[in-house]
């Protein structure tokens, strides 16, 4: 499995490109902005993407989503309940004193338990809200991308609209807690850490 990790735009955002070696489709998740340099990065690794999926509806995560489109031709992907967010991207980014172009509606909703294959990597769809109402989580053995569900020592902010504290920590622990401590954890913002990592220091969740 290819990985290429990029931050996007002024909230520093981290956008990932997963690629699969072998056939060379990718899925971009969460293009949040700096759609020419997610573009650059697919094509010096000579990968086309199939799926550009949104962890969650916020315009940081989703920015890019319609020059991504119209570039690639590729389908977006979200959970049904953060979608009405895609048609509403400048509204939102107008609450940060920012901009942002809203996105074109999914091709594809995913929810709790489904499956989005690209070459020979399948992700597991885990809903996980709390951050947002359709706030999902990306599964495949040892590799899990968070979207802002969580974070190095941290959780995802609760205070914007749709958000609930109880929902979000429920959603850790229930749902992602229990697989392997190994397991890389990508977030939404800032670095890498683990499944074991988290469930040791993160203070939230003790």
């Amino acid at each position: 499995m290819i990985i290429h990790k990029l931050e996007v735009g002024p909230i520093m955002a981290n956008c990932y490109i997963v690629g699969c070696e072998d056939t060379k489709q990718a899925a971009v998740i969460d293009p949040g902005d700096d759609a020419d340099r997610i573009l650059m990065t697919l094509a010096k690794a000579e990968l086309k993407v199939k799926y550009l999926i949104n962890t969650h509806g916020h315009f940081d995560h989703v920015g890019a989503n319609k020059r991504m489109k119209d570039a690639t031709a590729a389908q977006i992907a979200i959970h049904p309940e953060d979608e009405p967010m895609l048609l509403d991207l400048a509204n939102h980014a107008a609450m940060f004193g920012l901009g942002a172009e809203n996105s074109p509606p999914a091709d594809i909703y995913l929810k709790d338990g489904d499956t989005i294959t690209f070459g020979n990597i399948t992700f597991e769809v885990i809903h996980t809200p709390g951050h947002s109402p359709g706030g999902i989580c990306l599964y495949t053995p040892g590799h899990l991308f968070v979207g802002d569900t969580l974070f190095m020592g941290s959780i995802g902010r609760t205070d914007l609209p749709g958000g609930d504290y109880d929902t979000l920590i429920s959603s850790i622990k229930t749902k992602l807690l229990n697989l392997d401590e190994k397991t890389i954890v990508y977030p939404g913002h800032g670095p890498d850490s683990t499944i074991g990592n988290e469930k040791r220091m993160n203070p939230f969740l003790r």
